[in-house]
């Protein structure tokens, strides 16, 4: 119990991590990203909308106020990582390391969690 509560809480912590820097960036470096999501084929006004969803969803997933609403958020997050991941492939700019070891934090914290609760 008490390792499975440990690889939840680092992995989810790391994950809350790599989402924060990605949202300031979003915000504090908006031509840096909007150049990068140009060369990606997406759109640009997604930037701040993306960044502000990446911090509810961070929210969601830190409350116990609603399964449901963590489920959406941890889906968001998955569909979010799999098109950065996909696109930086497509491209062929070798970033897609950091979108890679976000799917895997993802993943590492929902099936973690899944197991603390079964347990409680």
């Amino acid at each position: 119990m008490k390792q499975r509560r440990l690889i939840y809480l680092i992995s989810t912590g790391l994950l809350t991590l790599l989402m924060l820097m990605s949202a300031g960036m979003y915000v504090f470096n908006h031509d840096m990203v909007s150049d990068t999501f140009t060369k990606l084929g997406y759109p640009t006004y997604i930037i701040y909308p993306l960044a502000f969803a990446k911090v509810l969803g961070l929210i969601a997933i830190w409350t116990k106020k609603s399964s449901a609403l963590k489920e959406w958020a941890y889906a968001g997050f998955f569909f979010d990582f799999i098109l950065a991941l996909s696109a930086h492939i497509a491209v062929n700019d070798g970033e897609y390391i950091p979108a890679a070891i976000a799917l895997v934090l993802l993943f590492t914290s929902y099936f973690s969690e899944i197991h603390l609760n079964k347990e409680d």
